[in-house]
């Protein structure tokens, strides 16, 4: 077992909220076509912004939508007091400060928003993310120092499912000031934990779990097992 793996389990009985999840719903989903809200988009039969939400409140003590208020409003609290969801874990929806500066913007309000040394950054298109990925990204995030643990999958780091630590707002909103949106390019000026695609596929991962449900070409190669997703 990951040494910080049970550690993490053990830690999450308690009541602080040290681990934090933030589902990143702010894109414009401009590629998907038609007016088509990918957070909103089914996916095998839930939202891909349910099943985000679903996965999340797995690992962390507390969950927090990254979005418009007005949009994702159904989402607030009241709607996990369900036996669904367990509601304590569900927090409000946060907007962004800076608004239409992508998801660099989001990870900033979200950090500003919490109260939890670590937290976890998650795009809401992400649907094979898993609880153990997660978990996985948790515990290493736990045995380093670094402002961000990042996971390299083949096509390069993913900072949209990724632990940052409450300081990069820092260096975010510096950033987001100069005009400067990249997100690894912030990277720079902080350290990093990257977890190379080697150590995730030792630990069972494969490029799959990072696919993004971009178009509508990607959701058909999703729902369909494509080797593509």
């Amino acid at each position: 077992m990951y040494r910080g793996f049970g550690l993490m389990l053990s830690h999450m009985a308690g009541t602080e909220p040290s681990r934090m999840g933030f589902v990143l719903a702010g894109g414009k989903s401009s590629r998907m076509g038609m007016g088509t809200d990918k957070a909103l988009m089914d996916f095998g039969g839930q939202t891909l912004l349910d099943r985000a939400l679903a996965v999340m409140g797995t690992v962390c003590d507390r969950v927090t939508i990254v979005g418009d208020p007005a949009k994702f409003a159904k989402y607030g609290s009241s709607k996990y007091g369900s036996s669904k969801y367990e509601s304590s874990k569900y927090d409000s929806v946060v907007a962004d400060i800076f608004p239409g500066c992508g998801p660099l913007a989001g990870i900033h309000a979200a950090l500003l928003h919490s109260s939890a040394e670590l937290n976890l950054m998650l795009a809401v298109d992400m649907p094979f993310v898993s609880r153990e990925l997660l978990a996985f990204l948790f515990a290493a995030a736990e045995e380093n120092d670094a402002i961000v643990t990042v996971p390299r999958s083949g096509k390069g780091l993913q900072p949209l499912c990724a632990v940052y630590r409450r300081d990069f707002f820092l260096v975010a909103e510096q950033a987001l000031r100069a005009g400067k949106y990249k997100i690894d390019a912030v990277f720079s000026g902080v350290s990093v934990r990257v977890i190379e695609e080697s150590e995730l596929a030792a630990a069972g991962f494969s490029e799959r779990s990072f696919f993004n449900v971009n178009t509508p070409q990607d959701r058909l190669a999703a729902e369909g097992g494509s080797p593509y997703a």
